[in-house]
């Protein structure tokens, strides 16, 4: 996968991500680098339930998810 295409996942994730979690999101540059953190966190959270996901939307997918989980840290440690 091209660092284009992850990047661009990343973006889609993490506007995703806020737009579930009942955020703004954080800009397009916060959205950009919570979604490519959260895809690297959603790689690490599927391998360790022993999940893969395939193709463009299985990785949007998980790229979301890692993101969801980052966005609601973020919160909890704001909230602190």
């Amino acid at each position: 996968m091209s660092i284009l295409w992850f990047l661009l996942i990343g973006l889609v994730a993490g506007w995703l991500a806020g737009m579930i979690v009942k955020g703004g999101g954080f800009g397009l540059l916060g959205d950009l680098v919570i979604g490519v953190i959260g895809a690297l966190l959603g790689g690490f959270l599927f391998g360790l339930l022993g999940v893969s996901a395939g193709g463009l939307i299985g990785e949007l997918v998980m790229a979301t998810i890692g993101a969801i989980v980052l966005l609601f840290l973020i919160r909890l440690i704001k909230r602190a």
